[in-house]
């Protein structure tokens, strides 16, 4: 395995100089290096060919004895120095102080066809950063974050990658409710590919600290590297740096809430300085449209992360970043004008996604109230996400509408009257918008289907993979892992998953319930 090692972020970036691996806190620094935790028996279970392909490894290389022992920290890449790095972050909205890389040990960087990946190990042992944790992660967790960072690739969603999903041989001790209730699961590690991990956290540690020189050494860094497009570091570019960031920000989350996705825990060191989605813990996707739900059973009373109040969190956690940076820029105006541009993009942007969902490519003053309706309509009763917006592109006439969304009502005998009248009526309005299009039904139905995905990861699904894997049965991740490849194609073959959450799913821990606990 020959891969091209490149070492900007070390060899650029300030180093704590202690080489210990106690827990602390670490000042005046970007990160410590740490070595990943031998596993006790580690087993590649699955490997994304794709990723491996944009590091340059070849489909033989990963099936070798040097793959697996590298990709689960059994070994370490000659020449590399594994790393974790320091950061702080707003947790639920409160300063949370030094959190840092507590179970991710970056391994190197690679360059390969002009793109530079950053390599990362999750689950490989304990870092400086870990405090009372032990660094380890479990199988439910990884094959979650493992299929769900590829299958947001092919959804066309900004996003971190994954290399590889091993089983590391270890028994790891975990709390899955949080109820006083631990046991013990298999350990498992996720190898995580990405441009940067750098988040919003990062920036915010050093402001925190009043450490100004390292703080405009890590902006300087992420300009040169991940900026370049913007030139020389400078305040003007500081200001224009922070514009990026917040139009990133705000792409990746329309992306969010065009398929359904909900993060769950979009504190400020969740926040990818690319705008990538990063850190795939209690997500889900919307299975009833529901603006209020959130898969997090620690935020199951504020509902702060909900699906509804993504834009606003992005809003927020860039409000953060702007406090962070603004003592290399010491103007307050020009940050105030890019949070004011978010709101005004959002609106603009959403009503374009929405309107993208629904076929309509043209302009009337009624778009906006057609949409509210529609989004008032889905939840009278649960109502399907997915499978309604899906079904909605083969609409050609109001006659026999409401048996097309049949499907993406989970009881349909239990709808009233009052709710098929309320739908009867949006469909006979929509069908009087279309008429405005001058695309054939055949081409609207394309690009709806284009937008609108067939298959999302739902929390069920991925339940059913870590059972069988449990059991020691790898097909299912293979299987959804191949499906999620082609989210927008029907794939007659795979129609079973085009179907609503089971209802013996509908409560059950790992499918409406899931905890930061991995």
């Amino acid at each position: 395995m020959n891969i091209n090692i490149v070492n900007t972020f070390t060899s650029e970036l300030p180093a704590d100089s202690n080489l210990g691996n106690s827990r602390r806190q670490v000042t005046e620094a970007v990160f410590s290096y740490a070595n990943p935790k031998k596993p006790k028996a580690p087993k590649v279970m699955h490997v994304s060919q794709e990723m491996a392909f944009e590091l340059n490894i070849s489909e033989e290389e990963t099936t070798s004895e040097f793959f697996k022992n590298i990709f689960t920290g059994n070994e370490v890449y000659p020449k590399t120095k594994p790393f974790s790095m320091c950061y702080g972050g707003h947790q639920f909205g409160n300063w949370a102080g030094q959190l840092g890389d507590g179970r991710a040990i970056n391994l190197f960087e690679v360059e390969h066809q002009n793109k530079n990946w950053k390599v990362q190990l999750k689950g490989a042992g304990d870092t400086p950063y870990s405090r009372t944790a032990d660094g380890l992660a479990v199988l439910r967790s990884s094959i979650r974050e493992y299929l769900c960072s590829e299958a947001m690739y092919h959804l066309g969603v900004p996003t971190t990658r994954a290399l590889s999903l091993s089983l590391s041989g270890d028994d790891v001790l975990r709390d899955i409710l949080y109820d006083g209730n631990p046991a013990y699961e298999k350990g498992a590690i996720v190898s995580r590919i990405s441009p940067s991990f750098l988040r919003f956290g990062n920036y915010e540690i050093f402001t925190a600290r009043k450490d100004v020189e390292n703080l405009k050494s890590l902006v300087d860094y992420t300009i040169k590297h991940h900026f370049s497009h913007l030139g020389e570091p400078s305040k003007k570019n500081y200001i224009n740096f922070f514009a990026a960031i917040s139009e990133r920000t705000l792409e990746m989350i329309i992306h969010w809430q065009r398929v359904g996705f909900v993060h769950g825990v979009m504190n400020t060191d969740n926040m990818s300085i690319l705008g990538l989605t990063i850190d795939f813990g209690p997500y889900g996707w919307l299975e009833g449209f529901d603006f209020g739900w959130t898969p997090n059973t620690t935020d199951r009373v504020h509902k702060r992360y909900r699906y509804g109040n993504q834009p606003n969190i992005g809003l927020w956690n860039l409000y953060q970043l702007a406090n962070a940076i603004y003592p290399i820029i010491q103007e307050v105006e020009p940050l105030e004008t890019i949070l004011e541009k978010y709101k005004n993009d959002f609106e603009e942007k959403s009503l374009q996604m929405m309107k993208s969902k629904l076929g309509l490519f043209t302009s009337d003053k009624n778009d906006v109230e057609l949409i509210q309706n529609l989004e008032d309509n889905l939840q009278l009763v649960e109502t399907d996400m997915t499978i309604f917006f899906r079904n909605l592109s083969r609409f050609t006439n109001k006659k026999g509408s409401l048996q097309l969304i049949e499907k993406a009502f989970y009881d349909f005998n239990a709808v009233a009257k009052e709710v098929k009248n309320k739908w009867a009526f949006w469909f006979l309005n929509y069908e009087i918008r279309l008429q405005q299009e001058e695309i054939s039904s055949e081409e609207r139905k394309q690009k709806m289907d284009a937008v609108n995905p067939k298959y999302v990861l739902r929390n069920y699904m991925s339940q059913l993979a870590i059972d069988a894997a449990d059991e020691g049965d790898y097909s299912l991740i293979d299987e959804l892992f191949n499906l999620l490849k082609k989210p927008y194609t029907e794939q007659s073959e795979n129609e079973k998953w085009f179907a609503k959450r089971p209802e013996w799913a509908r409560d059950k821990v790992g499918c409406s319930m899931l905890s930061c606990s991995s």
